[in-house]
């Protein structure tokens, strides 16, 4: 039998495959489709689809060698767990991240059929499309600034204070914190929470 014929009748190479294309599909609907369209950056497509992919081949033939699902399992908890020392992740984007992991490791270990892998990672692509979407609630951002007019940084004057603040970034500022005061600069640091008008 030729190397050919080996692959094409080689039960265990056909699923990895196929489990393989179905991860491969989902995770970039999740990345290009979804993540990509609301953020519009690139920069982490790498991290997102080697985390993926490194999951999947590792638990696929750990897997394979008799591991146990809570032995993938814990693998699969120290690789979400990681994070790059040389730069913060946000929050998002660790979710992402987390997404992409989980995909692999579903479609690697689930013992279900082809039908159940394709229409699990259906249902967390429409879970996290609508979450992204302002359907639910309307989507709100974060923001750090710093600002210089520290007499409004009173208790008594949130409105005032408010309104500057939206006169000065023209955001829909819907509420704020103020996280440091430094009377020595005689300005503030304020986290301002913001939605798209």
């Amino acid at each position: 039998m030729d190397s050919q014929d080996f692959f094409i009748n080689n039960p265990l190479f056909m699923t990895l495959i196929i489990h393989y294309g179905i991860n491969l599909i989902a995770v970039t609907a999740l990345v290009r489709l979804i993540y990509f369209t609301h953020y519009k950056r690139t920069d982490l497509f790498l991290t997102f689809f080697a985390f993926n992919s490194i999951i999947f081949f590792v638990t696929y033939l750990l897997n394979k060698v008799e591991m146990s699902t809570g032995a993938a399992f814990g693998l699969f908890a120290v690789f979400s767990m990681l994070r790059y020392r040389t730069e913060g992740i946000s929050a998002k984007d660790m979710t992402y991240l987390f997404l992409s992991i989980a995909i692999g490791l579903l479609t690697a270990v689930s013992q279900g059929t082809i039908i159940q892998i394709v229409l699990i990672c259906l249902i967390i692509l429409l879970l996290t499309f609508i979450l992204e979407g302002n359907w639910l609630m309307k989507k709100e951002f974060t923001k750090s600034i710093y600002y210089d007019n520290i007499s409004l940084l009173h208790e008594n004057k949130k409105i005032e204070l408010q309104q500057d603040l939206v006169n000065r970034t023209g955001l829909n500022i819907k509420r704020f914190t103020v996280d440091e005061i430094d009377f020595l600069k005689d300005a503030g640091k304020i986290t301002i929470i913001y939605t798209e008008k």
